[in-house]
């Protein structure tokens, strides 16, 4: 199925999931803010969301500074 990760088009497999997808690329959890179809989520919801044709997911990584 295809869906648009960051503004781009991804194939994922059907039923992947959110916590699933953040684990294949190989992303720190903690470090994220994930959006799925422009709602904001918290991480307890991930593993919850089942992606579908067409879902937009826009990833985050929370980087410090100073």
């Amino acid at each position: 199925m295809e869906i648009v990760l960051n503004g781009d088009p991804r194939t994922a497999p059907l039923g992947q999931t959110i916590q699933q997808l953040v684990e294949a690329l190989g992303l720190p959890a903690p470090a994220l803010l994930v959006e799925h179809n422009g709602e904001a989520l918290r991480r307890s919801e991930w593993d919850m969301r089942v992606l579908q044709e067409g879902d937009r997911v826009e990833i985050i990584r929370i980087v410090a500074g100073g």
